[in-house]
């Protein structure tokens, strides 16, 4: 039997299909979700949770006219199948492949581009704000799940929408996770509503005694207001009403017709809807059913085989170690316990840890109201995900002086999530900020080293470190306090002296050793400070060199290597010396493999030599020079 899937080019075509030709098609997308993830990676459990509900949306609106936006995008790829990109899915989160998110320069059916949470309802809200001011018409449905609702912004959103009165839609997807499961009092809310019967008891009650008296329909408008009284009273689901919404549900997310049906009566409204539809996290894939956390992201060919530990358990490891002997000491994340390395300590020390939900902003300004009481808190948070914390970082943390930790992982080329995940401008956003120091390990032994340097400092200090597996370097037993502030010379040198910070540290010992072939020898030093720059030490290589090379995988913008320029010019040596950075450049980096990405941009050892040769033509025409000693 040929497959439905196959004769599904747009979602007009949803439309000539019968209820159960739609459960069918839906048993078909999700054998292809589970052969294809597995084979590129991706999230997995999101996506099959959200199978039926992207059939209904597609099968009662007319996307691109109608605009879906959905939050996080993360569950977007059953969307992607039904709008054109079928015979493509097989290249998802492939280099020059789809993205693993919506992308309105890949299809038009892309209405917003999102990648990170809470962001549907406020982006929804414009779009209708818009075509209401332009005269179109059209529906704008905002896709949000129950984990991202627990963000800040998405209640200024909802906030906004109410009040404006515009024709919008909010579907909430209800599956009680993020990644990581939900936490907080909203959680706890939606969890009555998902379970509590009465409120489709009194609902069909009251309208089935009413319709029974003598003036039928009429009573029941006119005593529309008591109806709602008594709905107030038996079950909170006024909270989206006095929002400005009008709300509809729970409905079951698994139930085509009842989905559909549900979606032609939001698009009957006026006024914004809210629908609440409850899924479950990896529907229809037991494995992902049953631990939806293992299966939310789903590595490549069941991912890479190796006995190297990565930074992120190095980092969950050593924070938990410090921990024992030092109670003052917490972690916080959001809503990313597993993603940052927390479980083993959230296991261990149940009261230290607190995961606040999808809400940076929250976490640093909590963490710094721990510190202000004399705790020592980190915050564990993904690099891309520390931006949307920024203020904070300013206001309540630095500007206070306040001993926090930040621990920032996926710092620099992340890989496969692409340019919304990218962690490539933490040390150009937070290089600004006075009181805040910046580390960045060269290795995972150097990591534990600065964390327990940073826990036994009295002001603020971030650690950045990389996605993935470490060195493979041995862990000293001890953890010992670094020089603050202080640089140290990996390697010594003739022509010119190459400073790197954290992931790059490596591959400039290796580059060097390709420009030693060609009669080039280069100082390598391990910067391990990014703030406060070793200033002693980069005006003395660059008073013997005169050249200097620097490297970091982060935006050239504002990062290391402006820094050292800036040292240089309030010296008065940058006429006399000649700097070539190496990082990213003034772009946004796209979806691929950390190491291809790399090699593209030109941070591999291969990449830094022949960059470095085409800076530097004259210098094998040079007598060597005999360096000496700054420090070791």
């Amino acid at each position: 039997m040929a497959r439905l899937l196959d004769s599904i080019n747009e979602p007009a075509d949803l439309k000539r299909l019968t209820t159960g030709e739609i459960e069918r098609l839906a048993r078909e997308i999700r054998e292809e979700l589970v052969g294809t993830v597995f084979q590129t990676g991706g999230h997995l459990a999101s996506n099959l949770g959200v199978v039926e509900l992207t059939l209904a949306l597609h099968s009662v609106f007319n996307s691109p006219k109608d605009k879906i936006v959905w939050d996080v995008g993360h569950q977007c790829y059953v969307h992607k199948m039904l709008t054109g990109r079928k015979d493509k899915f097989h290249t998802i989160r492939q280099f020059s492949g789809l993205s693993g998110f919506p992308t309105p320069n890949e299809s038009p059916h892309d209405a917003f581009g999102t990648g990170h949470a809470s962001t549907s309802v406020s982006a929804a809200l414009g779009m209708a704000v818009a075509r209401d001011r332009l005269g179109e018409d059209g529906y704008v449905i905002a896709v949000i799940g129950d984990g991202a609702l627990t963000g800040g912004l998405a209640f200024e959103g909802l906030n906004n929408a109410g009040h404006s009165a515009s024709r919008l839609i909010v579907v909430l997807n209800d599956n009680q996770m993020s990644i990581s499961p939900n936490v907080g009092a909203l959680a706890k809310y939606l969890g009555r509503l998902r379970t509590d019967p009465r409120y489709y008891q009194a609902k069909s009650g009251l309208e089935h005694t009413l319709m029974r008296w003598r003036f039928g329909k009429k009573s029941l408008d006119a005593l529309k207001a008591v109806k709602n009284k008594f709905k107030g009273l038996l079950i909170p689901t006024m909270m989206w009403e006095e929002l400005g919404f009008t709300y509809i549900g729970p409905v079951d997310g698994h139930n085509i017709g009842l989905l559909q049906e549900t979606l032609q009566r939001a698009k009957t409204l006026q006024r914004p809807a809210f629908v609440h539809v409850c899924t479950v996290k990896g529907r229809g894939y037991d494995p992902a059913e049953k631990d939806s956390v293992r299966f939310h992201g789903v590595p490549p060919n069941g991912g890479p085989k190796s006995n190297v530990p990565s930074y992120t358990k190095i980092f969950g490891e050593t924070v938990a170690r410090i921990a024992r002997g030092d109670p003052r000491v917490v972690a916080i994340t959001a809503a990313m316990a597993e993603g940052t390395g927390l479980v083993r300590f959230a296991l261990e020390f149940p009261q230290r840890f607190f995961d606040v939900g999808i809400a940076e902003g929250h976490a640093v300004t909590f963490a710094a109201g721990l510190a202000s009481r004399g705790m020592r808190p980190i915050v564990a948070i993904y690099s891309t995900f520390l931006q949307r914390a920024y203020d904070q970082i300013i206001h309540d943390v630095c500007m206070q002086d306040t001993p926090v930790v930040f621990a920032i992982d996926r710092a620099g080329i992340v890989g496969d999530d692409g340019r919304t995940h990218q962690g490539t401008f933490d040390l150009s956003y937070l290089r600004a900020i006075p009181n805040l120091a910046i580390m960045t390990p060269r290795d995972e032994n150097e990591l534990q080293h600065m964390l327990w340097t940073a826990l036994n400092y009295a002001g603020p200090v971030a650690i950045r470190y990389p996605r993935g597996d470490g060195i493979g370097v041995p862990l000293d037993d001890a953890m010992k306090l670094l020089p603050w502030g202080r640089a140290e010379i990996l390697r010594q040198g003739d022509h010119l002296a190459i400073l790197a910070v954290g992931s790059t540290v490596y591959p400039a010992l290796a580059a060097a050793d390709i420009l030693g072939r060609h009669g080039l020898s280069c100082a390598v030093v391990n910067m391990r400070f990014v703030k406060p720059l070793d200033t002693d030490l980069i005006i003395h290589m660059a008073r013997r060199f005169h050249r200097l090379v620097t490297i970091e995988e982060n935006a050239l913008a504002g990062g290391f290597g402006s820094g050292v320029l800036e040292i240089l010019e309030m010296r008065g040596l940058l006429s006399q010396t000649i700097v070539k950075r190496i990082g990213i450049p003034d772009e946004f980096v796209d979806h691929g493999p950390q190491d291809v990405l790399r090699e593209k941009i030109g941070l591999t050892p291969q990449g830094i030599s022949q960059t470095v040769r085409n800076a530097f033509p004259d210098l094998q025409r040079l007598t060597p020079i005999a360096i000496v000693s700054h420090r070791t």
